[in-house]
């Protein structure tokens, strides 16, 4: 589209805002007559300058016209020669500078050579005081045309600015140090960004007169005394992973206190290579939760799976599937991979086979409750070691078909333990949860009598494999979790709803727990209890609130909070520990070993049995009055079941 007809769309589509940065680029002949002009205004200024500066009543040309034409000749065709209206002046480069250079550089020398040949021939001079005329024309004639360019370069990028800044979300960096810079220059010099950076922020207060990349730097003192619209920003931009929880904590309270958007930065070479506006990404929850991973440097992790085959029960869910990718790291012959639960099995061999496709993977689709379903694959494939992470775990529908979590949780967890003990798989180790601890639900109950069980297999005769247990509490976006819930009622609109306004929760990363289910694995001789330290439990209703700021809402005003009450089977405070265990240190502060008491494996063998019997029977009651049996601390809390407790 030619610029008339780009001007005439303007005009008579009733946009009147002509936007400067979208002018089509202006035809190179139009160029070459600009810089022809400037020639021209760089010969009168210097024929003046020698008339002012040199006293002399000599005429500085010997012929006008011929002076004037020869210099715009030689001008045009260096510039001819090196192209210098080729280039867009909007986008001019140190190349297109160089050309200037050239080209007038040529240009002087060239006249400078005619003048002296014109003086031989003709016998007198063309140009008087040529060699200072012609220093003072080099010098004016490159810079008139270097500051031409330059200033339609600023010019463009100053309206290319000012249209982004009116367009897209006014934010600080927050930080001040080289990767702070290096990221806020990544988001300047990335077009496909909705950022305008404003400024720096930082607790420093020796910088307030400074200033990085053109751009102020403000202080914590003047975020805290100024309204954003004061500030004329919307939102700041900041790296976790350069911060403490701490600091991280002190800086985000106080963003949220002013309504100001919170967004993390991706890493710097995403910053730069990005065509996708989504790659800085709304600060979650989930970062604000998310301690520093425990990571514990261990050759015996990799050693225990190395070319070896591994089992990996409720391999499709949360926990399982994520034990799945770290173990595929460790690059095993097999993994075998179990679960009853068809289409996220059918995903994540997807998954695995894309990601993984020198790792060989086994998906089987099975329910470990039927033993003889299971087996075959003991028989088969020799495990080493086995991830067991199958289990029913949601509270509310547990407590009403209790019978179903024990054929899972009770029956399951016995068939593949006694599987493993059988084959002799050389580790077993079992995902448990923080819900067995003085159980007030069904689902807390069964695992702890699993742990029962598996712990009681250890001292059976003739037993080989070493069984280790791993309890840890709610993990950060894991299937059915609280955080994916309150996200799914936020984007609707509200409301938000609590079971209890002091209920709490300990959290941590799905990554970081498989990571302990992995080291306990390794760690384990065999029987114990790993808990890890979950640091400070959560309250869910502070949960609620920053989760609401962080979408940009205010708590009570555009999202409700509504308290609906204790579901059946649920308590206030989760426990990592039994009142009557005792904790032993291991070689890493973070992990411990729970002395829960323990049983005989006749005993829990005897109530297995029973147990099964009943919920095969569908008889409720009696499967939870066994639970009580097999765990006396059991108590349950409203549900229908607290009868039996009298």
């Amino acid at each position: 589209m030619s610029f008339r007809k780009s001007l005439q769309k303007k005009i008579y589509s009733g946009d009147n805002l002509m936007n400067l940065s979208d002018v089509r680029y202006l035809p190179r002949w139009v160029i070459l007559m600009i810089d022809i002009c400037f020639i021209i205004l760089a010969i009168a200024m210097s024929r003046y300058l020698i008339e002012k500066l040199i006293y002399n009543t000599q005429e500085i040309f010997s012929n006008e016209y011929l002076v004037f034409f020869t210099i715009i000749g030689v001008s045009i065709f260096f510039m001819v020669i090196f192209r210098t209206y080729a280039g867009i002046i909007r986008h001019s480069t140190f190349i297109d500078l160089f050309k200037l250079f050239l080209a007038t550089f040529c240009t002087t020398a060239l006249v400078a050579i005619i003048s002296f040949a014109y003086k031989i021939i003709v016998g007198e001079r063309m140009i008087s005081m040529s060699i200072p005329f012609l220093i003072i024309f080099f010098a004016s004639s490159f810079t008139l045309l270097f500051l031409f360019r330059l200033f339609v370069k600023e010019f463009f990028h100053v309206i290319r600015d000012f249209r982004r800044s009116s367009q897209r979300t006014k934010i600080l960096v927050l930080g001040i140090d080289e990767q702070s810079v290096a990221m806020a220059r990544a988001v300047l010099d990335n077009p496909n960004l909705p950022y305008h950076i404003t400024g720096f922020l930082t607790q420093r207060h020796d910088s307030k007169r400074a200033s990085l990349l053109g751009k102020p730097i403000l202080t914590r003192d003047k975020i805290e005394k100024y309204t954003k619209d004061v500030l004329g920003i919307d939102g700041v931009l900041l790296m976790k992973e350069t911060m403490t929880k701490e600091e991280m904590n002190s800086w985000v309270n106080l963003f949220l206190e002013k309504d100001l958007k919170i967004f993390k930065s991706p890493s710097l070479q995403e910053l730069k290579n990005s065509e996708n506006e989504s790659t800085i990404k709304t600060l979650q929850i989930e970062d604000l939760l998310n301690r520093k991973p425990i990571k514990i440097e261990n050759e015996d992790v990799r050693k225990r799976h190395l070319g070896k085959t591994i089992l990996i029960t409720g391999g499709a869910g949360s926990i399982g599937s994520e034990i799945i990718r770290q173990v595929a790291l460790f690059e095993p012959e097999l993994i075998v991979v179990l679960d009853q639960a068809e289409t996220p099995l059918y995903e994540i061999e997807n998954e695995m086979r894309e990601t993984y496709p020198r790792i060989s993977f086994k998906f089987v689709l099975a329910d470990i409750s039927n033993r003889h379903r299971i087996e075959p694959l003991f028989q088969k494939y020799h495990f080493s070691m086995v991830y067991h992470a199958a289990a029913y775990k949601h509270v509310p529908l547990i407590e009403e078909n209790p019978h179903e979590a024990i054929l899972v949780n009770i029956l399951g967890t016995k068939n593949v333990s006694t599987l493993a003990s059988q084959y002799q798989v050389n580790r077993f180790v079992m995902v448990s949860t923080d819900k067995a601890v003085k159980p007030t639900n069904v689902m807390g109950a069964s695992k702890r009598t699993a742990e029962l069980f598996v712990q009681a297999l250890q001292d059976t005769e003739n037993n080989i494999t070493k069984f280790i247990t791993t309890r840890f509490g709610n993990v950060l976006g894991s299937n059915g979790s609280v955080i994916p819930h309150f996200k799914k009622q936020i984007e609707k609109g509200g409301p938000i709803t609590i079971t209890h306004p002091d209920i709490t929760r300990y959290f941590m990363t799905i990554p970081e727990a498989c990571d302990l289910v992995l080291q306990a694995g390794t760690m384990g001789q065999g029987g114990e209890i790993y808990v890890f330290d979950m640091g400070e439990p959560v309250k869910i209703v502070d949960l609620a609130h920053r989760m609401i700021k962080l979408s940009g809402l205010e708590p009570h005003v555009d999202i409700p909070i509504v308290y609906t009450g204790l579901r059946p089977g649920e308590k206030l405070y989760e426990e990592l520990l039994s009142d009557d265990a005792t904790t032993m240190q291991t070689h890493h502060e973070k992990i411990l070993i729970s002395k829960d008491p323990t049983m005989d494996y006749d005993q829990i063998e005897k109530y297995c049995n029973q147990i099964t019997k009943a919920a095969m029977r569908g008889e409720k009651t009696e499967v939870v009055q066994l639970l009580k049996q097999i765990v006396p601390e059991f108590k349950s809390n409203n549900s229908i079941y607290e009868l039996l407790d009298k």
